[in-house]
């Protein structure tokens, strides 16, 4: 333990002695060097998110951290603090200003999506009643609801009567994504439900709803439309929080990754899967799990290269610029 330990300062202590070494010859700092090599994207702005990480100083560690209105001044106060003058370096900040705006906007973003996350669905709360009505009407405007409590939830893939029993996991999160998938990109949302209904799949729901039932860990294991949502969103959710997501949102978000950035990847992804799932033609329900570990990994691949982005003309996504 002892020798791994000295190995650790011994290299930590090499490579500055190096990026000194390299600042004398080339006349710039590291962040300077990132900013001019590297194209916007990814692949500098976590480099950038490293380098401050890294630095030995207290100031640049907690410049991933400010608040989006104090980014100016954190510009500043790193051009002060690498003796760099902005007038000579004008590109400089522009640039640093970017990638703080991605740096700091994911932070903000892990943090609205979990809030939505822990909020539980309340039938008492007339938003949230109105949100799921207008699911219902985005994915089926020919067929009036009958009932508020009803079997006709069914059509759309949830498990029983009432709906607000499979946000449990996911909170408003899942609905949230359900009605942004449903509205902004209503017909692949429609043709998705449709696929899910086909007789091939019918009996695949049934079993899910009976399997639910009965072993709670099955509670959104189905090829069902609702409930497969309500599981890619804990699927997004988790490569948000891990930190997976920051390739695409730092490649396809020029500032601020912002909650509609996230919810066009939930609508990019389901999509995704339910092709995937017809591709693997899995023969019942008992597959899912296997199923959706061979897409998580699929996508977690994709999102190891740092020019990836996921849906950058992704139908949701040209609605959302076009609005």
């Amino acid at each position: 333990m002892l020798v791994q330990v000295c190995l650790y300062f011994y290299c930590k202590c090499l490579w500055r002695c190096l990026k000194f070494v390299v600042r004398k010859l080339t006349g710039r700092c590291e962040l300077q060097r990132i900013c001019y090599n590297i194209k916007p994207g990814a692949s500098r702005t976590m480099k950038i998110e490293t380098s401050l990480k890294g630095s030995k100083t207290k100031l640049l560690q907690t410049e991933v951290s400010v608040h989006p209105d104090a980014i100016e001044k954190t510009i500043d106060d790193i051009m002060d603090l690498k003796k760099i003058n902005p007038d000579i370096n004008p590109q400089l900040g522009v640039s640093l200003q970017g990638c703080l705006l991605q740096i700091v906007g994911y932070r903000n973003l892990i943090a609205e999506v979990e809030k939505l996350r822990r909020e539980p669905y309340d039938s008492d709360n007339s938003q949230h009643e109105e949100m799921l009505l207008k699911l219902w009407k985005c994915l089926k405007p020919n067929s009036p609801l009958e009932a508020r409590i009803s079997k006709q939830w069914c059509e759309i893939g949830f498990q029983g009567d009432d709906p607000k029993t499979d946000f449990r996991g996911m909170g408003l999160l899942g609905l949230y994504n359900l009605l942004y998938f449903a509205e902004l990109d209503t017909v692949v949302a429609q043709q998705v439900l449709f696929d899910s209904l086909q007789p091939k799949y019918r009996q695949v729901m049934i079993e899910a709803w009976e399997k639910v039932s009965s072993d709670q860990s099955y509670s959104s294991c189905s090829y069902s439309f609702a409930i497969v949502g309500i599981n890619i969103t804990d699927l997004v959710y988790n490569l948000l929080v891990s930190g997976a997501l920051k390739t695409h949102f730092y490649n396809v978000a020029p500032e601020a990754p912002t909650l509609s950035h996230f919810q066009q990847t939930f609508c990019y992804l389901m999509h995704e899967f339910h092709k995937f799932w017809i591709e693997e033609d899995p023969l019942d329900i008992m597959e899912f799990n296997r199923v959706r570990e061979k897409f998580h990994k699929r996508i977690i691949k994709q999102l190891q290269n740092p020019d990836m982005a996921l849906c950058p003309h992704f139908a949701a996504s040209e609605s959302l610029i076009n609005m």
